[in-house]
């Protein structure tokens, strides 16, 4: 398991459960306004016994372990992984861009993680330009994800970051494109620390701020009353 960073403790990144964060190296999306870039590609891991000690240190201090990164789903290994922090007794959540979904349910039908927070990134017709994926690859795969774990009552959430481009009507017809979820996040947008050279234009457009959002609040819990930002 190729693990990059450790966050040795969150009260915000599982609901209601006190979690370390363990960021997972390498992505298979190139968002323009990615935080963790750094973990994109190759570079140095973690060495797998010290990441293993901590997690047993910190049995009985912490309920929970959030798997993200990156994409955790890139990991031959996961299923073990995962597996191995149950054997612990955390609790398990996987932060995911969802685009596996046949993957995603075996994990949760499996007990390996009991709680799942899928990027839902950007309008089909933005997804190329926003995320470098083809929507049919990224956008089709993600939505089927979150309906499967609607229907089949996995607990989740989905989670958009409101990046520079993004209207609020836009984001309102995002949000209704999914059936209502228990919780439906929004982050708002921070300018990343480093990005690429050609994604600079695009962090340069303007985002959506507190006041805009709570302008089409009523129309978003219209179609997600799971809404929280």
């Amino acid at each position: 398991m190729r693990v990059a960073g450790i966050q040795r403790t969150s009260t915000i990144d599982f609901p209601g459960v006190l979690a370390c964060v363990l960021f997972t190296r390498g992505c298979d999306t190139d968002c323009f306004y990615c935080h963790n870039r750094d973990l994109l590609g190759p570079g140095d891991c973690l060495p797998e016994g010290e990441v293993e000690a901590f997690l047993k240190k910190r049995q009985g201090l912490l309920d929970g372990v959030v798997v993200s990164g990156g994409e955790p789903l890139l990991q031959p290994d996961l299923e073990e992984f995962l597996a191995a922090l149950k054997a612990m007794g955390y609790r398990v959540k996987l932060d995911t861009n969802g685009r596996q979904t046949q993957r995603v349910l075996a994990l949760a039908e499996a007990g390996l993680c009991d709680y799942l927070a899928i990027d839902w990134k950007a309008p089909r017709r933005q997804y190329l330009q926003v995320c470098g994926v083809p929507p049919e690859q990224g956008y089709d795969a993600t939505r089927e994800t979150l309906c499967q774990l609607a229907e089949k009552g996995i607990p989740c959430e989905a989670r958009t970051t409101l990046y520079p481009g993004l209207t609020a009507g836009a984001l309102v017809e995002l949000a209704g494109q999914l059936p209502p979820l228990p919780r439906y996040r929004l982050n708002f947008f921070r300018t990343p620390a480093c990005a690429r050279q050609r994604h600079l234009p695009l962090l340069e457009r303007p985002f959506l701020t507190h006041e805009q959002v709570r302008a089409v609040e009523p129309q978003l819990r219209a179609v997600q009353p799971g809404l929280t930002f």
